[in-house]
């Protein structure tokens, strides 16, 4: 498996890790970028994560093998309608964003005439976001999520999953309503809290921030990932989250009725509940 030409849609951490692994491995010749920011673009440039730049989507997808967006997804659809018709017929399009759902339907919309688009998740990163954090090594070892549908390209398809191994992940499949709830459980929804969290200290009296420890900083550690990111995140999985979110508050009246009873027995029951839940991660 060798592409010629890579464009990287959005040179981020995870765009920039995903160039700087393919590199490492020698799964392509010459990788092209795209972002809002010359400066951004010129130092991932200067740092060898790609080999040239273009502040137009198009120009710099035409003649690719593989495109990949790792952008904010607000601008996923408007970006591929400057692309299309630049893209190389029977090339293979996909993306490494946290949202699926209809946003791959819309995608699949828009390019599949003249290419493949293969939606995909890698589950790896971090609370900081930048070139400055790049990793070849970011998705070794963690699972990548391939979202097909019933216009995939098994062929296409067949290609990202071989990629993503070959990046060291493990690839799992699902649909992409499938990935929006789970990811809607485990990653989009403890982020809102953990902004809130921060949020509730600030106005129950912001000089306490001073204070806190380190269980107050693992617990709130993601609320320093990107606003705009997890804006749209919020915006195009809203359904599954306002659900969430109402288990969640269910929990906080029931642990808040506890206490306000002194009922110590079914507090720790609560929270005996949760370590046990919580020791068992990694475990599967």
């Amino acid at each position: 498996m060798f592409f010629k030409r890579v464009t990287v849609l959005g040179v981020g951490l995870i765009g920039a890790s995903f160039a700087l692994a393919l590199k490492k491995r020698g799964l392509c010749g010459t990788i092209t970028g795209f972002g809002r920011r010359a400066s951004n673009l010129v130092k991932a440039k200067e740092r060898g994560i790609i080999d040239s730049f273009d502040l137009d989507p198009g120009t710099a997808s035409a003649g690719s093998d593989l495109v990949i967006f790792s952008l904010p997804a607000s601008s996923f659809a408007e970006t591929a309608k400057r692309i299309v018709g630049s893209l190389k017929e029977g090339a293979i399009v996909t993306d490494v964003g946290s949202m699926k759902g209809g946003l791959v339907y819309e995608m699949e919309e828009v390019l599949s005439h003249r290419v493949s688009f293969v939606g995909a998740h890698p589950i790896a990163g971090s609370e900081k976001s930048g070139i400055e954090t790049a990793d070849a090594c970011l998705f070794e070892g963690q699972k990548c999520i391939i979202t097909p549908t019933e216009k995939t390209d098994r062929t296409a398809m067949d290609v990202l999953v071989s990629l993503w191994q070959s990046l060291g992940a493990e690839v799992v499949t699902m649909s992409p309503e499938e990935h929006d709830k789970v990811l809607g459980a485990v990653s989009h929804f403890p982020h809102i809290i953990a902004y809130e969290m921060v949020n509730a200290i600030e106005e129950i009296d912001g000089s306490y921030l001073r204070y806190c420890g380190r269980g107050f900083r693992d617990s709130t550690r993601i609320a320093s990932s990107s606003p705009e990111l997890w804006r749209d995140i919020c915006m195009f999985n809203r359904e599954n989250l306002i659900h969430f979110l109402n288990v969640f508050i269910g929990r906080l009246e029931k642990v808040k009725a506890y206490i306000a009873k002194s009922d110590a027995d079914s507090i720790e029951l609560e929270f005996r509940n949760a370590k046990t839940l919580r020791d068992r991660l990694g475990q599967d």
